[in-house]
């Protein structure tokens, strides 16, 4: 029990940490000359002149690019088809499914977030290159979010071999191996959603 204590004390330190690095991240957009008006970012006219002239010219950028790069973009883009489809299915499962299991929706719009593909110094195939980008790694964030908060309703036990990574709601899970917390605590843990709750 003390040893659970101790991960979860890190587990908090870390959450921390994470909070801290995303307001030194606010702090650092004032170095690069931009702010919020009407729900877009609007970059300072002085800073867009001094940085627009020297944006490479699309075809001279794909023309610099090694062949066996450009043979692979037909492979890079059709990704989309399967990534389109798993978005559909999994939008459908959060909204028919997390109802009936009283867990908190997953706010897509949190994780897919579309700001970069039209950025004044980037060249039409960079400002392609991040829309793809940018909806892609959002879609696996908030993919593997409601794969999280599933998981911690269905099964919510740690792994006994170490993972590389985890998922925001690993630090719920029981320790692999405590049949007692599980058995005892399993309907607890299963709907101890409420740090969700109190974000929104």
């Amino acid at each position: 029990m003390a040893n659970s204590s101790k991960i979860n004390e890190i587990y908090e330190k870390i959450k921390r940490l994470e909070e801290e690095l995303k307001q030194e991240y606010e702090k650092n957009k004032d170095n690069f000359h931009f702010r919020k008006a009407f729900n877009k970012f609007q970059f300072d006219k002085d800073y867009i002149n001094k940085y627009k002239s020297k944006v490479i010219n699309s075809f001279k950028y794909l023309w610099r690019e090694r062949a066996g790069i450009i043979l692979t973009i037909p492979i890079i883009w059709s990704v989309l088809i399967p990534a389109f489809l798993l978005d559909i299915f999994v939008t459908l499962y959060q909204n028919i499914c997390f109802p009936i299991y009283r867990i908190p929706k997953v706010n897509r719009k949190e994780y897919i977030i579309i700001d970069r593909y039209n950025l004044f110094y980037l060249n039409k195939v960079q400002q392609i290159n991040c829309l793809y980008c940018e909806y892609f790694n959002g879609l696996i964030g908030y993919v593997r979010e409601v794969a999280g908060r599933t998981e911690q309703y269905w099964c919510p036990i740690k792994h006994a071999e170490k993972m590389k990574d985890n998922h925001s709601r690993y630090d719920k899970f029981f320790d692999y191996g405590d049949a007692k917390a599980y058995q005892e605590n399993n309907q607890e843990v299963r709907e101890n959603f409420k740090d969700i709750k109190k974000e929104k």
